[in-house]
């Protein structure tokens, strides 16, 4: 959770040096670059083999969309409010869950949905004195949408298929899109703002690897949890690097978005795992 909070700081910096398109492709080009050269010598050709090219894919595009809303959404929102409205992400999932796959959601949960969601309308504050983000309110909530079919469709993928494979196919949707539309946004770039670059994909290489190994290792629901230590360090590393000190009211919307997600993963640990259907 370090990671993608310093990743999220580091893509504010960068989005003020170049285009989001470029620096979009530079994040997902060190991703497969960089699994190419490591792993690809060692595995060959099982690098490459997957049984759901399909859901691959998706979670492909869901990262470059998810990655596209977030860098524009951090050229007008402060690190720590931007990383608290994401955190609705689990409280999505569960939602997403019962739609899809028919989950039973008691009325606690259907509480704690509406609980995140006014945490969230607190830290937005919509045509509030603190901060008018407009129409850029919707960039994060678009974000987790699409965050929340990325988690769950990483969880899908790691319960059969390799963690770097999955983290190379990715990386190669992302790269192959991204380069497509580069001519539209391309500029030179200066030594230290491709270092910077090159720092931001080593960040959410890292962590987003690190993610995949732990959903093979853990169910979602003991994960989840840990997710919230990221509004912490966004909001410790937006305030030191940028001056953002969230007020009272922000704190507050934080502390509900985070108390709810936290009560909502501890109700869903205590419910009985059902049976695989054979």
């Amino acid at each position: 959770m370090a990671l993608f909070a310093c990743f999220d700081t580091g893509v504010k910096i960068a989005s003020a040096l170049a285009p989001v398109g470029v620096v979009v492709w530079a994040r997902y080009l060190f991703q497969v670059g960089v699994t190419a050269v490591t792993v690809l010598p060692r595995r060959g050709r099982a690098l490459l083999r997957t049984e759901r090219p399909g859901l691959q894919l998706l979670r492909g595009l869901c990262l470059l969309s998810l990655s596209v809303l977030a860098f524009f959404s951090l050229q007008v929102m402060p690190v720590g409010e931007f990383t608290a409205i994401v955190m609705l992400t689990p409280l999505l999932i569960t939602l997403l869950a019962a739609l899809t796959l028919g989950e039973r959601i008691s009325a606690w949960r259907w509480l704690l949905l509406a609980g995140g969601m006014a945490g969230a309308l607190i830290v937005i504050r919509p045509k509030g004195e603190a901060q008018d983000l407009g129409w850029a309110a919707l960039l994060p909530l678009g974000l987790v949408v699409s965050n929340a079919l990325f988690q769950l469709i990483t969880s899908r993928l790691a319960r059969t298929e390799d963690p770097a494979t999955t983290h190379f196919y990715t990386g190669l949707t992302g790269a192959l899109l991204t380069s497509a539309a580069l001519p539209w946004s391309w500029q030179q770039l200066s030594p230290t703002t491709w270092a910077l670059l090159a720092l931001l994909g080593a960040l959410s290489s890292s962590g987003h690897f690190l993610l995949i190994l732990g959903y093979m290792r853990a169910r979602a629901a003991t994960l989840t949890p840990f997710l919230y230590f990221q509004i912490v360090f966004a909001t410790l590393v937006g305030w030191i690097g940028f001056g953002h000190a969230p007020d009272a009211l922000t704190l507050l919307g934080i502390a509900i978005i985070t108390g709810c997600g936290t009560l909502g993963t501890w109700l869903a640990s205590r419910e009985p795992v059902p049976t695989p259907a054979r």
